[in-house]
């Protein structure tokens, strides 16, 4: 598992190479396996993989989102409110374990953050992605994952990025 967790970097440059379906169906798996709060599970997943809705989905807030419209697919990951006081913490495991997974599959993700986060005039970026994917209001947007076929390698960590300094043994 270290030597994934060192070579995993966020990725926002991709090849026009279409995902495999046993990749994302693996991808899917691991998203599924991810743990939850009192076995609640609030997830939700919305898999993108057409290309209009990506470009759409690429202006859901000012910076951060552009690379979108070149991924071969995308994840919004979400959870049901109403399932769970957690869902932001179920959600976020989730989205983790779906970066890991694609990793290990050869690809590359980049974690685009949608709580909180504002589209335009007062628009949040939650509710302009509800409109596009006609999603429930109950359902809370945490992020899309962007995956994708990596157009270049970025260089791995190594130990020397470990910052030991902030670990605490019994007391801070």
């Amino acid at each position: 598992m270290l030597e994934l967790f060192y070579k995993r970097r966020s990725i926002r440059k991709f090849t026009d190479k279409p995902i495999e379906a046993a990749k994302l169906e693996r991808i899917m798996q691991a998203a599924l396996l991810a743990p939850s709060s009192k076995s609640s599970y609030p997830c939700e997943f919305v898999i993108v993989d057409q290309k209009e809705i990506n470009e759409k989905l690429s202006v859901c807030k000012p910076l951060g989102a552009g690379f979108l419209k070149n991924a071969a697919c995308s994840i919004v990951v979400a959870g049901d409110a109403d399932k769970s006081d957690v869902w932001i913490e179920d959600c976020a495991i989730a989205a983790t374990f779906i970066q890991l997974q694609a990793e290990k599959e050869g690809l590359g993700t980049c974690w685009i953050q949608i709580r909180e986060r504002e589209y335009k005039d007062e628009q949040s970026a939650e509710s302009y992605i509800h409109e596009i994917l006609n999603m429930p209001a109950n359902i809370k947007i945490l992020a899309i994952i962007a995956i994708g076929y990596k157009d270049g390698e970025k260089a791995g960590r190594d130990e020397t990025f470990l910052k030991k300094e902030k670990i605490h043994m019994n007391t801070f």
